[in-house]
C-alpha cells in the first residue's frame, strides 16, 4: 500500500513531489547540508533570502536560546542577486527537488528586481515571497502588514511570472492583527500558495547585565513553542482562502506535522529542528507514508479534510 499512495502537491502549475519541505533560512542554499541527508529526497528546498544587494545582516548577538525554540536576529544576511546567480544557483540547478527561491527585500523594487532576474535563468522552480521578517528595519513585515500593500506586491510580481508559470508562494507573519486578511490580499494578488508563518516577535533579557541579548533587541522566535501558534494560523487561513497553505513553525516529528495537515495544510516545512537533527524532515515523511498505510489514506492531499470537530 505504501508504494500507492499519492504524497503529490500541487502548487499553480507546479508539482511538488511530495509535501515536505525545509524552510527558508535554515537550510542555506543546499549544499551546506548535502552530506548530511538526501536533499534530492525532500519535496521542496526553500532557499536562504536573495536580495539585490550583498547583505551582512545584523550585529552580533544574532542568536539567543530560549525554553522550546530560538530567537534569531539574522537581518537577511546573504550574498546577493549576482553572486547568487553566479555560485549557488548552478549547484541547485542540479537538484531534483522543487528549488524555490525565497525573495527578500526593502521595497517592492527589490522584489521585482530579483524575480526579473531570476525569471531569466533556469533551474528554478519557483519562488516564495518574504513579506514577514520581523529583523529587519526596512521592508520584511514592515510590507506584510497592510492588505493593500500586499496585494498590489503580490499582483506586480505576478504580472511578472505568470508567463514562466513558477508559482508565487507568500510567506505570512503572525505578527498582525488579522493574518486571514493578509492572506485573502495575496490571494487576491495571484498568489499561488501561502507559507504560514513566519517567526513571533520575541525578546530575551540578561538579567545580570539588563540589557537585551541580541543585538538587535527583539528577533524572531522560532521552535516547537511556536507550533500551535502555527496550527492555528493554518487553521484559520486555509478556511479563508482557497490556495494552498504550506504550514511550518515547531515541526519536529511526523506528529507536529499531522497536526499542520490535518488543520488545513497542503504541504509543509521543517526549520529549526534542522539545527539539532538533519534528518528531521526524510524522517517525516517516512512517518507520513506509514500513517497513511495504516490508515487507508490513499492520497495525501486527504488529510486536510479529515479533522473531526
Amino acid at each position: 500500500m505504501n508504494e500507492n499512495i499519492d504524497m503529490t502537491v500541487q502548487l499553480g502549475r507546479l508539482t511538488l513531489k511530495n509535501p515536505v519541505g525545509v524552510a527558508s533560512g535554515t537550510f542555506g542554499y543546499g549544499e551546506e547540508y548535502s552530506a548530511l541527508l538526501d536533499v534530492d529526497a525532500l519535496g521542496a528546498l526553500y532557499t536562504k533570502a536573495v536580495t539585490p544587494e550583498v547583505r551582512a545582516g545584523n550585529q552580533s548577538p544574532r542568536l539567543a536560546d530560549t525554553p522550546a525554540g530560538m530567537l534569531n536576529s539574522i537581518g537577511l544576511a546573504n550574498p546577493g542577486l549576482d553572486s547568487f546567480i553566479q555560485h549557488k544557483l548552478p549547484l541547485l540547478r542540479q537538484r531534483k527537488c522543487a528549488v524555490m527561491v525565497n525573495v527578500a527585500g526593502c521595497c517592492p523594487e527589490d522584489y521585482i528586481a530579483v524575480i526579473e532576474r531570476l525569471e531569466q535563468e533556469a533551474g528554478i522552480a519557483g519562488y516564495e515571497i518574504n513579506i514577514s521578517c520581523p529583523n529587519v528595519k526596512a521592508g520584511g513585515m514592515a510590507l506584510g502588514t497592510d492588505p493593500a500593500v500586499v496585494e498590489r506586491l503580490t499582483r506586480q510580481l505576478s504580472d511578472r511570472t505568470t508567463a514562466g508559470g513558477r508559482p508565487l508562494v507568500v510567506k505570512l507573519s503572525p505578527n498582525v492583527t488579522d493574518i486571514c486578511a493578509i492572506a485573502r490580499a495575496a490571494e487576491a494578488g495571484g498568489a499561488a500558495a501561502l507559507s504560514c508563518i513566519n517567526t513571533l516577535v520575541g525578546m530575551v533579557i540578561d538579567v545580570k547585565q539588563r540589557r537585551p541579548v541580541l543585538a538587535m533587541g527583539s528577533g524572531g522566535l522560532s521552535g516547537p513553542a511556536i507550533r500551535p501558534v502555527g496550527v492555528a494560523c493554518v487553521y484559520k487561513v486555509s478556511r479563508a482562502v482557497s490556495i494552498p497553505v504550506i504550514g511550518l513553525g515547531g515541526i519536529t516529528n511526523t506528529d507536529d506535522a499531522l497536526q499542520y495537515f490535518l488543520a488545513g495544510a497542503a504541504a509543509i516545512q521543517v526549520g529549526t529542528a534542522l539545527f539539532t537533527r538533519p534528518e528531521t524532515p526524510l524522517e517525516i515523511l517516512t512517518g507520513l507514508r506509514a500513517f497513511m498505510a495504516d490508515n487507508a489514506i490513499a492520497k495525501i492531499s486527504d488529510l486536510p479534510g479529515l479533522l473531526q470537530s
